[in-house]
């Protein structure tokens, strides 16, 4: 799977995007360290994305809405991301 644009917002704080073991998990990285897991899995019939943070392990988004593609769920969790941190 091709990996995803990196976000301006996420570009202007020496961030990028760094791909999981599998296809289905991507890491949200911050001066190179990973600071938040995004994992789209399957979910009626489409992708739900949830968004976790990696040095503790704990959720930060409650809600997954469903998305129609792999690439729309992480565009999803992006955008989820970008407006939890209000960046």
């Amino acid at each position: 799977m091709p990996m995803p644009a990196i976000p301006e917002w996420l570009t202007k704080r020496d961030g990028g995007l760094a791909p999981g073991i599998r296809e289905f998990i991507l890491f949200v990285t911050v001066s190179k360290k990973p600071q938040y897991r995004l994992e789209a899995r399957p979910a009626k019939g489409q992708f739900a994305c949830t968004i976790t943070q990696t040095q503790n392990g704990k959720s930060i988004d409650d809600a997954a809405p469903v998305y129609p593609t792999l690439d729309a769920a992480f565009a999803g969790g992006l955008e989820r991301l970008k407006q939890r941190l209000g960046w």
